[in-house]
């Protein structure tokens, strides 16, 4: 990049298409812990973690917690409001970037602002409380969740289950039926 264009081993020139710098779009109630540093992280070899989480972001204590654990890649704790207006700058920045939600919720509400059409979306650890039943063994949803779901991917969202990488992936179709 910066010096001229590229080209491939009989100098023909290569094009190069558009990547999100968004690599991973996660819901997982847990954030940054091994799952996402060792198991996507290794796939994913994130520069930054975007976080968005409405009270982590104003937490600084809680922030370094999860600083400890993210190895050296930067990592931003931004509000919802903060992820809507910055997202399509994320997307077109160079740092390679997994962002993590910490509920289905807030994932939704990126959603509802059109920033996931066309974006997959990953499921991971949501673990059981009030309401919510198993879908899979580390995947726990209320209905609401699930209706919430539903509408993420008819906003044009793929949204998909998958605690790592080399775990079958499992569509919505298949966790919530239609």
């Amino acid at each position: 990049r910066g010096k001229g264009p590229s080209r491939d081993r009989a100098g023909r020139q290569l094009v190069w298409v558009h990547r999100l710098s968004i690599e991973l779009f996660r819901v997982d109630e847990r954030l940054i812990h091994g799952q996402v540093v060792i198991g996507w992280g290794h796939q994913v070899r994130p520069d930054r973690y975007v976080v968005v989480d409405d009270e982590l972001a104003s937490s600084e204590w809680e922030q370094d917690l999860y600083r400890l654990g993210a190895g050296t890649a930067d990592i931003l704790f931004v509000d919802t409001a903060g992820a809507v207006s910055r997202i399509a700058e994320w997307c077109d920045d160079e740092p390679r970037t997994i962002l993590l939600t910490r509920d289905v919720t807030t994932m939704c509400r990126l959603g509802d602002s059109g920033a996931l059409r066309d974006q997959s979306v990953n499921l991971g650890g949501i673990h059981h409380g009030p309401g919510r039943r198993e879908v899979l063994t580390y995947l726990h949803l209320t209905e609401a969740e699930m209706d919430d779901l539903r509408a993420l991917e008819a906003g044009g969202a793929k949204v998909t289950a998958r605690d790592l990488p080399d775990a079958r992936e499992a569509p919505l179709s298949q966790l919530v039926g239609r």
